[in-house]
């Protein structure tokens, strides 16, 4: 059941990553404003850390954790941006990433997570989505070994 988030709430994981995310510019364009027949706005997330919107919930996940739960570091599956953004919001904690990505995740996206030093763990041989067995297996695996907090991309950070 979804927990209700409270303006409080926000303001609290504002707070809590500002030392951490950068502050992403709002940009508009004339053009398609005149295309569009309105007024629009673009969220440059594309411009925060590990390249996407997905940093901010790592991070305030991360951060929000209880010192006897974040030593144990943390856990998750992903293919890229989510892992990349929680592999440096543990970095910068001070704990483990450990991430399951399929193998087939492009080069790129894998070399990103090791850099912000995230454990890879190889599964699997062809793409697949976070409810995919493979996805669930390595799961599995890290909850088995007792390496941490599993945080999906799609869990409330709250």
């Amino acid at each position: 059941m979804p927990v209700p988030v409270t303006l409080a709430d926000i303001q609290a994981a504002a707070e809590r990553i500002r030392p951490y995310a950068h502050r992403t510019p709002v940009l508009t364009c004339a053009g398609l404003d005149n295309m569009a027949g309105g007024r629009l706005f673009f969220k440059c997330e594309n411009f925060q850390k590990v390249g996407a919107f997905k940093f901010r919930g790592a991070c305030n996940a991360v951060l929000s954790m209880p010192e006897e739960e974040a030593v144990k570091g943390v856990a998750t599956h992903s293919s890229g941006n989510h892992a990349a953004a929680l592999a440096l919001a543990a970095r910068l904690r001070g704990i483990q990433a450990h991430i399951v990505m399929p193998h087939m995740a492009p080069e790129a996206k894998k070399a990103a997570v090791a850099g912000y030093g995230g454990n890879i763990t190889s599964a699997g041989r062809r793409r697949w989505s976070g409810d995919h067995p493979t996805a669930r297996c390595g799961s599995d695996m890290l909850k088995s070994n007792r390496r941490g907090h599993e945080y999906s991309q799609f869990q409330s950070t709250t």
